[in-house]
C-alpha cells in the first residue's frame, strides 16, 4: 500500500512517499481503506522533532475517514463508513497510507449527509472542543471564548457553543480577510485584532462582563490576553501552542477575578467521555447545526506540501488529504 512516512524528523522534506504491506487485522482492530485523512498541526510538531515520544520512521496522520472492509463486526458492518482519531501518528503508524488498522473504539459512523473529506477533519478538533467544554462547566446561556476562528479548534468550540446555547460564542482572527469570511459564514462575534484589543473586543460584545469559559489552543501572547477577558469565576482551558509555548500573566489578575486555568490532552480522556461527546457531535452534525468547514484537499502524495499550506498559508478551516 501507498503511504506518507516520515524517514525522519528534518521538516517537510523528511515525508517521503512509501510501500508498506497492507496490515492485517488482529487484537480487536478494525481493518479501513482509507478514503480522506485530516492535515493537523500536530503532524507538524513531530515532523519538526518537537515531540519526543515520537519515533521516526513513522507514517504521520492522526484522524481520518474510511470504509470498513473487515472486522468491524455488527457495530461496524462490511462497507461502513466511519471516522476516527487516536494516537495513530504518534506512537504508531499513522492515517497517511491507503489502508490503516484501527482499534474498535475509536470509531464512529459516519452520519448521512457527511461526505467523507468533511467527516476525516471532524474528529480531533471536534471531540476536543466538545470535551473542553464539558470539562470547563459549560451550559446554555454561558459566554464562550475561543479564539481563532479559522483554526480547526477555535472554529468548532465556537459552532458548539453556539448550536448548544451559548449566550455569546466568540472568536478573533488577527487577519481582516479572515474577519469578514467570518462574517459572511454566519459568525457575527468575531473580533478583528487587527482594529481592536481581544479583551475590548470581548467586553465590547458581552457589555463588559467578560468570558465565562476560555478555550485557547494557541498560546503565546494570546493565552495572556484570553485570560484578560475572563468574567469573573471564569475559567481559561489551554489546549495548544501553535503561537508560543510561552506567556506572561499578571497573577493578580487571575486572583482578583477567581479564575481557573487548567489544561487537556484529548488523547488522555477516558472512553466514555469521548462516546458522550461523539453523541453530542453526530446529533448536531444531523440537525445541521453545526457544519464542518474544509478550506482545501490534496492527494495523498502532496502531504508536504498540504501540510505546509495548513502551517504557513493558515487558511480559513481543515486541511484534508485525498486517498
Amino acid at each position: 500500500m501507498h503511504a506518507m512516512r516520515a524517514e525522519q524528523f528534518s521538516g517537510y522534506e523528511g515525508l517521503k512517499p512509501v510501500d508498506l504491506p497492507k496490515p492485517g487485522v488482529s487484537d480487536g482492530k478494525v481493518l479501513l481503506r482509507m478514503t480522506a485523512t485530516g492535515v493537523t498541526p500536530l503532524e507538524h510538531t513531530i515532523l519538526s522533532g518537537r515531540f519526543p515520544p515520537a519515533k521516526a520512521p513513522l507514517v504521520l496522520g492522526s484522524e481520518g475517514a474510511g470504509v470498513v472492509e473487515e472486522g468491524g463486526g455488527t457495530d461496524f458492518p462490511v462497507g461502513s463508513r466511519v471516522m476516527f482519531t487516536g494516537t495513530y501518528g504518534v506512537f504508531e503508524d499513522g492515517t497517511y497510507s491507503e489502508w490503516l488498522a484501527v482499534q474498535k473504539e475509536s470509531l464512529c459512523l459516519i452520519p448521512e449527509g457527511i461526505d467523507d473529506v468533511s467527516a476525516a477533519g471532524i474528529p480531533v478538533a471536534y471531540l476536543t472542543a466538545q470535551v473542553a467544554l464539558t470539562r470547563a462547566g459549560f451550559q446554555a446561556g454561558k459566554t464562550v471564548l475561543a479564539p481563532a476562528i479559522g483554526g480547526s479548534v477555535g472554529n468548532a468550540v465556537t459552532q458548539l457553543a453556539r448550536a448548544q446555547g451559548a449566550k455569546h460564542a466568540m472568536s478573533s482572527t488577527t487577519n481582516h480577510a479572515k474577519a469578514e469570511h467570518a462574517k459572511a459564514d454566519g459568525f457575527n462575534e468575531v473580533i478583528d485584532t487587527s482594529v481592536e484589543k481581544l479583551g475590548d473586543g470581548v467586553r465590547r460584545i458581552t457589555g463588559g462582563y467578560g468570558a465565562d469559559i476560555v478555550i485557547d489552543g494557541i498560546g503565546g501572547e494570546v493565552f495572556s490576553e484570553a485570560l484578560g477577558a475572563l468574567a469573573p469565576g471564569g475559567s481559561l482551558t489551554t489546549l495548544g501552542y501553535s503561537a508560543s509555548r510561552k506567556a506572561t500573566i499578571d497573577v493578580t489578575n487571575l486572583i482578583w477575578q477567581q479564575a481557573s486555568i487548567q489544561s487537556f490532552i484529548l488523547f488522555a480522556q477516558p472512553q466514555a467521555v469521548l462516546a458522550n461527546a461523539w453523541n453530542a457531535i453526530v446529533s448536531l452534525l444531523q440537525s445541521g447545526a453545526i457544519k464542518p468547514i474544509v478550506a482545501k484537499t490534496f492527494p495523498l502524495a502532496e502531504a508536504a506540501d498540504a501540510l505546509r499550506y495548513l502551517v504557513e498559508g493558515r487558511p480559513f478551516g481543515r486541511v484534508v488529504l485525498t486517498i
